[in-house]
């Protein structure tokens, strides 16, 4: 049997997928700190692939650390029980395809497409999964309010930031060092990513999008970098920081949630950083993978 920190561990890793496949909050984030208006439908759009490639290779990995260490397998239910799993899950999986088809479709906005989601999903939790009584109701609308909070009161502190960057001309000067070093597309790349795994660290995704965005994002495009491209290589850069100490947010909250010292679940789970920048390097230097689905529709 898979011991439950350890699994709990994985699931911290594997929830860096939920920041590539849409809707991603994050996304949104990232389009209104670029300045250049880049499209949230093209985001989210170009996050499927990626996602599911970077969900196949944690998978992968997974199936090879369960064998190599001895875990227990479980035995397969039958096909009607998954159905009916798949059947049961389907209403809450509608969520992410009414926001992303309004968005396509322009039957919405990005923004109007977030109240939507809310009277959607109290719907679906009220009457079809009956799980969303007052009080649950109550708690999530504080926890909302007080997460809404934090963020506009971080957003408004890297926005003051951004500011006096730009007053500074910090942004032109960091793209002249680095493009006076190389004009290679390939290098300068590499360059960001080592900048943005290192800064991802120690800060919190949110905040760091905002801030980094408006520096970095003009020197990629410099040399021909497609920004929802480059939105895509920031959402897993970021995400795999908040997995790596030494203040790895996310790192912290599984070890606490599984009972487990950071060191030892750091030890456990390195394989699967092997995976993450290998998805990193790939989808970093595929542009295709990102830009497929956005250039269909």
């Amino acid at each position: 049997m898979i011991r439950p920190q350890i699994n709990n561990m994985t699931g911290e890793l594997g929830a860096i997928v939920g920041l590539l496949i849409p809707p991603s909050n994050n996304m949104i984030i990232y389009s209104a700190a670029s300045r250049i208006g880049v499209s949230i439908g093209d985001l989210f759009l170009a996050g499927i692939l990626p996602g599911v490639m970077t969900a196949a290779l944690l998978m992968f990995v997974a199936w090879r650390v369960a064998v190599l260490r001895g875990y227990a397998s479980g035995a397969f239910t039958g096909w009607r029980s998954f159905t009916r799993a798949l059947l049961f899950a389907i209403p809450g999986l509608m969520t992410a395809i009414i926001i992303i088809g309004g968005i396509l479709s322009g039957i919405f906005t990005a923004t109007e497409s977030s109240a939507i989601a809310v009277i959607y999903t109290i719907a679906i939790g009220a009457l079809v999964y009956q799980t969303l009584g007052w009080k649950r109701f109550s708690e999530a609308a504080m926890q909302s309010v007080k997460i809404t909070a934090m963020v506009l009161l971080i957003i408004g502190a890297a926005t003051a930031f951004g500011y006096a960057l730009a007053i500074l001309e910090a942004p032109a000067k960091l793209a002249d060092m680095i493009t006076s070093a190389t004009s290679n597309p390939i290098l300068v790349l590499l360059i960001v990513n080592v900048i943005l795994l290192v800064l991802g660290t120690f800060m919190d995704m949110s905040p760091l999008i905002i801030i980094s965005t408006p520096i970095l994002l003009p020197v990629v495009m410099e040399v021909g970098v497609d920004p929802v491209h480059f939105g895509i290589v920031m959402m897993l850069n970021l995400g795999i920081g908040l997995v790596t100490p030494p203040v790895g947010s996310v790192l912290f909250v599984g070890s606490a949630v599984g009972k487990v010292p950071v060191e030892q679940a750091v030890k456990t789970i390195w394989p699967f950083y092997g995976a993450l920048l290998l998805a990193l390097v790939i989808i970093t230097f595929v542009p295709a993978l990102s830009l497929t689905l956005p250039n269909l529709f």
